[in-house]
């Protein structure tokens, strides 16, 4: 394990030169790259746009944030290349229990590997940024860009604070973690991952927590999503896919039929890729309940689901009945639980669940940027906000998410009516979405 850094003094002693926000190309969820697999095996000549969406709209980035200093950091993370070091650690390490999980070609593949241009512009006080090009490209942008983001609003809010007053900022958010922690111990079977890399108050404050839930919760504690830690601390890394599947997939269908049928289409591509506990389903792309009513019988098959937008305790009951209405035990089965998670919400749905199915959360940006009330400054620059990146289109196409919540919709107004038409709203429950 590395030293325990001071970071208050980190913080008092940021420049570019010394901390790049983005350090490698494995500072990026692990599922980003299972996925990068199945593209660059299937659809490496798909011209792919992702968007930056910040859906917390009161915030202007664009005056919080220096553009020169977002250039910057986006331009040094585009000289990544990933290290000798790292392609051995890939090509040799166990994942989810499987040797060689990626294959030789692609591991050539990622040898030279660079993130493409970008394009960014100030529009009425946020920025815009777009990724355009080859999917297997762009696709690599999300987790970077939106960590460059978050952590250079953390930077920029924090400069007002002298020595002392950064001290004591990490000491309260570190007393904040570790009681959580303490509440988390007294679920005995809890199994829980770190999925705090997008919108992560910093890279350093990222390592601090993984740390603290490495030693604070033991063997209850499975592993993290970010790659790079999960390397330095000996992790497993944990992750399966995303969105930008189903959504690259529906947007290349022809009919209303084929778009029905794309998530389908994208489990049986992934499974020709990935077996056993890799065969995790997202449901909500397009609403759950729609996903649910067409999928094929075999899909009760895949090791579990993953509800990521409906309220939690309603969508692992709506996964638990269709189970069963398909005659497979739920207690054989895994639900991962990850959107928006904290320490009540974990204890109220292992709680409910436990003993009913297998459970696993993965806890994001309420694990690592808590720090809302813990200036006695008041900034609102440490707050978390919700922002995203989504594809936009896809070799001239637009793209579309619905989800189960109709506030994380994404995508043009008169595609995203198309959609409902094809798939229906049952379900739907509008929340607000805070991060």
């Amino acid at each position: 394990m590395a030293a325990i850094p001071d970071l208050a003094t980190r913080v008092c002693n940021h420049t570019f030169k010394l901390d790049p926000i983005v350090r490698s190309l494995l500072d990026t969820d692990f599922y980003k790259i299972l996925m990068l697999q199945m593209i660059w095996g299937m659809h490496r000549d798909r011209q792919v746009t992702f968007s930056v969406i910040s859906r917390s709209k009161t915030v202007r980035l664009s005056d919080e944030i220096e553009e020169a200093e977002l250039r910057a950091q986006l331009d040094y993370a585009r000289t990544l290349r990933f290290s000798k070091r790292e392609m051995i650690w890939l090509a040799g390490n166990s994942f989810y229990g499987r040797a060689q999980i990626f294959s030789p070609d692609f591991l050539e593949f990622l040898r030279t590997f660079q993130l493409p241009e970008y394009e960014l512009k100030r529009v009425d006080g946020q920025y815009e940024i777009r990724f355009h090009g080859p999917w297997t490209h762009t696709t690599m942008w999300e987790v970077p860009a939106l960590a460059i983001i978050n952590e250079l609003r953390a930077r920029s809010a924090m400069r007002k604070f002298g020595r002392f007053a950064l001290d004591v900022l990490y000491a309260r958010a570190k007393t904040r973690v570790w009681d959580k922690l303490e509440r988390l111990k007294q679920l005995p079977d809890l199994k829980l991952s770190d999925f705090g890399t997008r919108r992560r108050h910093g890279f350093l404050w990222q390592r601090w927590c993984v740390e603290a839930l490495k030693e604070g919760l033991g063997d209850n504690f499975i592993g993290t999503s970010n790659v790079l830690l999960a390397m330095d601390n000996d992790l497993e890394a944990i992750g399966t896919n995303a969105h930008e599947l189903p959504m690259v997939y529906a947007a290349l269908t022809e009919s209303d039929e084929e778009l029905r049928a794309s998530p389908y289409q994208v489990l049986q591509d992934w499974s020709r890729y990935y077996n056993a506990n890799l065969l995790i389903v997202l449901p909500d792309a397009f609403g759950t309940a729609s996903f649910l009513r067409h999928a094929p019988d075999w899909v009760a098959k895949w090791t579990g689901f993953r509800p990521d937008s409906a309220p939690p305790i309603p969508a692992g009951e709506r996964i638990i009945e269709w189970w069963a209405s398909k005659g497979v035990d739920p207690r054989e089965k895994l639900l991962i639980f990850s959107d928006g998670m904290d320490v009540d919400s974990i204890e109220e749905t292992y709680r409910h669940f436990d003993g009913r199915t297998r459970l696993s959360f993965g806890w994001g940006t309420n694990l690592t940027n808590d720090f809302h009330g813990l200036s006695t400054s008041g900034t609102s620059g440490l707050n978390a906000i919700s922002i995203v990146c989504k594809v936009t289109d896809v070799d001239g196409r637009p793209a579309v998410k619905l989800s189960d919540n109709p506030a994380k919709a994404s995508g043009d107004p008169d595609e995203i009516q198309r959609y409902l038409r094809v798939f229906g709203n049952e379900g739907f429950v509008d929340q607000a979405v805070n991060v």
